[in-house]
């Protein structure tokens, strides 16, 4: 019983005996998030226009800091290194749908996610191909150390990284709302049919769809890179997404942000004040118990519409 009550209620004597500890576990928590929810936004945009679940979302971020660090290595300027960065990764949108995407229109979405898996190694492959294997250091100017605000210490490589965040979100939104292909992304994400009827072109949506999401993970390379360098083990970053979808609606950029939050300060709380007494490295199952324990009482997540249908 007592070893019971040390586990339940001890860590919130802690909690209350540090409160400034706390607050900084709770920010580096939220840092983390932030770093999962950029990956989960890229998710996001491609679920919401067609449908899939993009496995290759991580090996799309490996992919774009790995040319990213290859135009700098070869002399570009930052300025021109970007730019160069982000014509690849349209290019490889438009490769995505000639090669991958379009022969498989119409077929079953199992059949497009099988796609992804097999397009998520073949761009891991290419990668190791153009840029080798080597954990490439990744330094664009980003600022780095810390600052304190009272007795509470911020890095402020987490708030470059909270704007960035904020910064994609609200341009997705606008995107969506005010533009012309927006529109007709979220035409095609309703009914791909009734849109296609309708003079849509649906093949042009998805190059278009995949370009953001290749220049959002141009923005997650940039972030995860610098923070733990280019390396391959980047495309694993796509498991730890998928509880963030999970939790806050495969088709809702908003609960992509939301949700990589509760996921980054819940399982750094719980391995700081609870990890100890459970062998340590609950970082790596924490999101999952979350995410199946929401899928048994809000399976489309905070954000997601409630599917009804009616028979």
């Amino acid at each position: 019983m007592q070893v019971l009550f040390d586990f339940l209620i001890g860590p919130f004597f802690q909690i209350f005996e540090a409160p400034i500890f706390f607050v900084e576990v709770v920010i580096g928590g939220m840092a983390a998030g932030i770093m999962y929810a950029l990956v989960a936004i890229g998710f996001a945009v491609i679920f919401k226009a067609s449908g899939i679940v993009n496995f290759a979302q991580g090996a799309m971020v490996l992919f774009a800091g790995l040319t990213l660090v290859g135009f700098l290595q070869m002399g570009a300027p930052l300025w021109l290194a970007l730019i160069a960065t982000v014509v690849v990764m349209v290019a490889l949108a438009y490769a995505v749908e000639r090669v991958v995407l379009g022969p498989l229109v119409n077929q079953p979405l199992i059949v497009l996610f099988m796609a992804t898996i097999g397009l998520s190694f073949v761009i891991e492959g290419f990668g190791e191909l153009a840029w080798g294997s080597d954990v490439h250091r990744l330094d664009v100017g980003l600022p780095r150390g810390s600052f304190f605000v009272g007795d509470i210490m911020i890095d402020r490589f987490h708030l470059v990284a909270a704007g960035s965040a904020g910064a994609l979100v609200v341009a997705i939104v606008l995107f969506m709302q005010y533009t012309k292909f927006g529109r007709a992304l979220r035409a095609v994400a309703d009914d791909h049919q009734a849109a296609l009827s309708v003079g849509i072109p649906l093949r042009m949506i998805w190059v278009i769809t995949w370009s953001i999401a290749g220049v959002i993970a141009l923005v997650a390379g940039v972030m995860w890179g610098t923070q733990a360098g280019i390396q391959f083990s980047l495309v694993l970053i796509a498991f730890k997404a998928l509880p963030v979808l999970i939790l806050g609606g495969f088709n809702s950029i908003t609960g992509a942000i939301v949700a990589g939050l509760i996921i980054g300060v819940g399982e750094t709380v719980f391995e700081v004040y609870w990890g100890q007494m459970m062998g340590g490295a609950t970082e790596n199952w924490f999101a999952y118990v979350v995410a199946m324990i929401f899928l048994f009482f809000r399976p489309q997540g905070l954000f997601g519409e409630r599917i009804i249908e009616r028979v």
